[in-house]
């Protein structure tokens, strides 16, 4: 296929590309470099590989980046809950109103596959601590971000359908694990980071969870997506991760400390925290046969090992952070 990754630069857009390369798709990236494009030097050579600076909210540049394609992953957006709250009007701008601009000019373009990329934050607070949350149960969006993702979930869900028209929704556990676009404000990351250089570590409500996902498995999810036929993802939402990858950030500190023996932590307990979720995802396993192919333990093995490299001289770049 000739499938356009909007945000092809990013944490996840950096994995995928060379993955749709190396499956003998042709890739066109769509991103406005808000980060840089160092992550993509790597597929640079390929002549499978094609590049667009532009913004998303850029009706023309979204046209022209349109042309040919027949399905579009769209990962562009300002993402995560300081970053939004940074410049939320600029977050509506690009998570909202452009994603839903975008999924027109995908309809108009004769686009069949179109994967939108969401988040489990969706589901805020879990109404009962024994059960797990699936993709009926009811979302509870708490940030901006979260709230941009389900207006359009909602409209890709509502809307009406067209010819040949097939859109999926991936519900994202939190991301970790080492990418060409590297980040360290992700949990996982973080935690190791922090407590590999600093050997010191300030954890708030460690007693709330969350649901994790390597960013090479989120890669292969988006692929799956991609091959699977249209009769199992059309208008379908899948959360993306492992019922087993399921932890309290407690049990995170709990898998690095081996590794810092010396570390300080301290623990500063909450009562409540609007986004306490353990997440199923039987779905995905079932209906597309999807496995992760890394624990957030050998994730962190993978992190440590590329912090005690050297290879990134200043984990606290801005570059490594949105």
């Amino acid at each position: 296929m000739k499938i356009l990754v909007t945000g092809g630069a990013g944490y996840i857009g950096s994995s995928l590309v060379s993955s749709l390369i190396a499956k003998n798709n042709q890739v066109r990236v769509l991103d406005s470099l808000l980060h840089g494009g160092e992550s993509l030097l790597g597929v640079w050579p390929s002549a499978d590989f094609e590049f667009m600076e532009g913004d998303i909210r850029d009706p023309k540049r979204v046209g022209e980046a349109l042309r040919d394609i027949d399905a579009v992953v769209h990962l562009a957006a300002i993402v995560g809950d300081p970053a939004c709250a940074r410049d939320p009007g600029a977050a509506r701008e690009v998570n909202l109103s452009a994603s839903l601009h975008l999924i027109e000019q995908c309809k108009r373009h004769g686009v069949g596959r179109f994967v939108f990329a969401s988040t489990c934050s969706n589901y805020g607070k879990m109404p009962d601590p024994d059960q797990y949350l699936d993709e009926a149960s009811e979302l509870h969006p708490v940030s901006l971000y979260a709230e941009t993702k389900v207006a359009v979930e909602r409209a890709i869900l509502d809307g009406p359908d067209s010819d040949g028209w097939c859109p999926t929704l991936l519900r994202f556990a939190t991301i970790f694990g080492v990418s060409p676009r590297m980040r360290f404000d992700l949990t996982v990351n973080e935690f190791a980071a922090e407590l590999l250089i600093k050997k010191r570590l300030t954890v708030f409500g460690e007693q709330f969870w969350r649901p994790y996902v390597h960013v090479r498995d989120a890669a292969c999810a988006i692929q799956l997506v991609l091959g699977a036929e249209p009769s199992l993802v059309r208008s379908t939402v899948f959360n993306v991760g492992s019922t087993s990858q399921n932890f309290r950030k407690q049990d995170i500190v709990n898998m690095i400390r081996p590794l810092v023996p010396d570390a300080q932590i301290e623990f500063v307990h909450k009562k409540e925290d609007p986004r306490d979720y353990r997440v199923s995802f039987e779905r995905i396993a079932q209906r597309l046969g999807f496995n992760i192919s890394k624990t957030v333990d050998q994730g962190i093995q993978e992190v440590a090992r590329l912090i005690q490299s050297r290879a990134i001289s200043n984990f606290e770049d801005s570059r490594y952070r949105n």
